[in-house]
């Protein structure tokens, strides 16, 4: 006992608190750790960064939810939309550099060339109006053949073809992934996801030569970006009560795809085969005036022909760079394909309707609530303001309805 107290004593002098704790030993291998039950499916997010910044998310499942090989192949998939995404987003910008690099340089050459055609016009020493003439004429003829080619590809509307295939293929991937999450995907969602890449290649073709989309058709047609319908298992969720689906429902659908066909896509036509009309008008006379400048100025201070080829030469040349502008300055051709992608998109709706309405198994369809939410978003109404428009369509019969069905565009 006072070999206790001299030791705490000690330690008091110093300013030294000792403690000791006894732990007990535990045996881990005696420790019970709860088991999680009916865990079937491990999810898990992973976030892959590729190039210029593009992020996808990807939910993995163990091989227990569903058939390893499909969801490699849509994996694989995912893989090739995600890299489609980087290659028509690099075209467009290039594109996009196309018409305003080719745009600058031809008004700049056309615009050069009328001066040059003026100077030699108040010009009365031989050589120099010779070299004049002979320049502002070289120069007209390169601004036609540059103008003759960009006229012909429509850079803007190329560009614009690659905006629409850009936001497409985001949606596809985004698709994928849903399904993915929401679980135990087969064989028929693999073949339709391909059928669905296959279509957007179609519709916004990468190459130019043979492959290009014919900018100036006959009419305009709605942009087909999608496969063909086909009968399948059912997608999204199924609950009792009829699937969702009512005979009021039914109605109401089918009064949507009257509105968006008679107001919405007919519209968008309309204004398309317009713009279409005016790049046709403005594609020929761009080349045409220029062309013209360029006989005005090789006849520049010729005394047999007076006065007019001078006026020629400048003011045809000024009227062209004032069309070129406008035609491609102000991207008639993307006014056009803008136009064409809308009609396409209330023409997909219209057929996503009609093709859910044909199957006469409600429980084989879509959810009719799910669709229903759908059909409101892409047409930015809420759903009290989709079935209003249904009925302000049924009671007014359809005849003299001019309400839009869309308020997103």
């Amino acid at each position: 006992m006072a070999a206790i107290q001299s030791s705490s004593f000690l330690c008091s002098q110093r300013g030294i608190t000792k403690a000791a704790i006894n732990i007990p030993k535990v045996n881990l291998n005696s420790v019970a750790l709860p088991k999680l039950k009916n865990a079937r499916v491990f999810v898990q997010d992973v976030e892959v960064k590729r190039s210029h910044g593009y992020t996808r998310t990807i939910t993995e499942k163990s091989a227990h939810a569903c058939d390893p090989v499909v969801m490699e192949k849509l994996y694989a998939i995912m893989d090739a939309v995600a890299d489609r995404v980087e290659m028509h987003k690099n075209i467009c910008a290039q594109r996009a550099n196309w018409n305003s690099l080719l745009l600058t340089s031809i008004n700049t050459i056309t615009l050069s060339a009328a001066t040059m055609a003026g100077i030699a016009a108040t010009s009365t020493i031989g050589c120099p109006v010779l070299a004049l003439k002979v320049s502002s004429t070289l120069m007209y003829l390169a601004a036609t053949g540059m103008l003759v080619i960009m006229n012909k590809i429509q850079p803007s509307q190329l560009a614009e073809e690659q905006r629409n295939a850009t936001r497409l293929c985001k949606l596809l991937h985004n698709q994928i992934q849903t399904m993915i999450a929401i679980g135990n995907p087969t064989a028929h969602d693999v073949d339709e996801a391909m059928e669905k890449v296959l279509a957007i290649d179609k519709a916004f073709p990468l190459p130019l030569l043979g492959k290009m989309i014919e900018k100036f058709p006959s009419s305009v047609e709605p942009t087909v970006w999608w496969p063909k319908h086909k009968r399948g298992q059912a997608q999204g969720i199924q609950r009792s009560n009829g699937n969702g689906w009512s005979e009021k429902m039914e109605e109401e659908m089918r009064e949507i795809v009257s509105v968006v066909n008679k107001n919405d896509k007919a519209d968008y036509l309309r204004l398309g085969e317009k713009a279409l009309k005016i790049n046709k008008v403005m594609a020929v006379a761009g080349p045409l005036l220029t062309g013209l400048a360029a006989v005005g100025s090789a006849f520049v201070g010729s005394p047999s022909h007076g006065s007019w080829a001078a006026v020629l030469g400048v003011a045809a040349g000024a009227l062209a760079s004032v069309v070129n502008s406008l035609e491609h300055g102000g991207q008639v051709g993307m006014v056009v394909e803008l136009y064409r992608s809308n009609a396409g998109f209330f023409k997909q709706m219209e057929e996503d309707i009609e093709f859910t309405l044909s199957e006469t198994d409600v429980d084989r369809r879509e959810n009719g609530e799910l669709f229903e939410m759908k059909v409101a978003l892409n047409l930015g109404r809420s759903l009290s303001e989709l079935r209003d428009l249904a009925t302000s369509s049924r009671r007014s019969k359809g005849d003299d309805f001019e309400e839009f069905g869309s308020k997103l565009f």
